[in-house]
This record gives C-alpha cells, structure tokens and sequence, in this order.
C-alpha cells in the first residue's frame, strides 16, 4: 500500500500540486480498491472532514487525467477507482452483489486481446471483464 510521501511523490511527479483534499482522496483510493464514489467521499472525509462532494469529483477527475487512478465502470454499475495503473490488468465481477476483483491476466485462446485490425489506433490496453458469481453468493445459491 502506498505510503503518504509515496503519494506525494506520485502526485508531484505527475505535475499535480499536493493539497490536502488530492493527498485524502489518493490515499482513499488507495486503501479502497474498486471502490464507488460514495464510499471515497466517506473514507476521503475520515481523514479530511471539510472535504467537499465536488472537491472529491473534481480530485478523482484530475487523478484519473494524470493516469494516477484508473476509473472502471462495468456494465449496469457505478463507477468505481483503482490505484492499480499501468499494466494491463482485467476484472471479474460478482453478478449478484457486485464485488469486483483484479484478474492479472488473461490466458488461453479467448478472449483475444489482440485486435484484428487496429483501424490505425495506438492500442495501449485490453479491457475484459469477467461477469460470474463470486464465491459467496455462489454459496448461497439454492441447488439445482
């Protein structure tokens, strides 16, 4: 988990000025992975309480430009945020109760990740995600 120098240093190196709500709402992220805005507004105000709703949109907004936080938005929820950036990393997402959890990589055949044709973009990532039950709710699932 990133350190708050760790964070510092992250946020001054990405060209962003280090002020107390970006320092709350990188830290929230950090120690909340996939987490929606709600939950990062609440975590962000633990450490910071006079931070504002539209100081935390506007902090996620910035971080996600600086490529610090990566906003992810699975079909049919809310986005959520992830400090895991820069590599090329996937989700499984629980159908039932919404879980999300990282995939590092995708293997065998399918799904390709290599496009057929690129039609001229500068492919930088592949975004899969695994839709299933997570283990829990696949517990709790009557039997067939």
């Amino acid at each position: 988990m990133a350190t708050a120098v760790d964070i510092e240093r992250m946020l001054r190196d990405a060209g962003l000025r280090v002020t107390r709500p970006r320092l709350a709402v990188f830290g929230a992220v950090c120690r909340n992975p996939h987490s929606d805005t709600d939950t990062l507004i609440s975590a962000a105000r633990a450490e910071l309480p006079e931070v504002s709703h539209q100081a935390v949109y506007d902090t996620l907004h910035a971080l996600t430009q600086a490529r610090l936080v990566r906003k992810i938005q699975p079909q049919g929820s809310l986005a959520r945020y992830e400090a895991r950036v820069g590599d090329n990393h996937h989700h499984a997402v629980c159908r039932s109760c919404g879980a999300v959890e990282d995939v590092d990589c995708a293997v065998g055949e399918a799904p390709c990740l290599a496009p057929s044709d690129s039609h001229g973009f500068q492919i930088e990532t592949a975004e899969v995600v695994y839709w299933g039950l997570c283990p829990a709710c696949a517990a709790a699932e009557p039997a067939a």
